[in-house]
């Protein structure tokens, strides 16, 4: 198992380049919002909605971690608008969450991670060109 956690930890950018920002949000987006699948399903769910399903608390925690990669955002210098709507992503994923059923439905649609992580490539894209992938999807 040690072995497991160091590799875990090499593969983890811990620097303050644009490049290993992107990374680690990149990471956690798909922690959050894509990294179980579903048996019998196409699609895949993420640890948001799992902590959806535990009332109130559940919905906080899954809230503090969307708000690590608006974070990370603020420390690549995006533009006050972009972070207020990241906010607002987060916000209202969380406020839904609140509602039961609704919320634990609505994490199949609506995904801030997934939202927030298109509004920081944008800006990467236009502002740090070279941190730039290509996905083989």
């Amino acid at each position: 198992m040690a072995k497991t956690t160091r590799m875990a930890s090499a593969a983890l950018p811990l620097g303050r380049h644009a490049q290993d920002v992107r990374r680690r949000i990149e990471m956690m987006e798909h922690l959050l919002e894509r990294s179980i699948p579903i048996p019998g399903f196409k699609s895949k769910v993420g640890l948001d909605a799992v902590l959806g399903l535990v009332p109130v608390g559940g919905d906080v925690i899954a809230a503090l971690l969307g708000l690590y990669i608006v974070w990370e955002a603020r420390n690549l210098k995006m533009p006050a608008t972009t972070m207020a709507r990241m906010l607002g992503n987060v916000g209202f994923d969380w406020l839904i969450g609140l509602v039961p059923v609704v919320g634990d439905a609505a994490d199949f649609v609506f995904k801030s991670n997934t939202r927030n992580l298109k509004l920081i490539k944008r800006h990467l894209d236009k502002h740090h060109p070279g941190t730039t992938t290509v996905n083989h999807r």
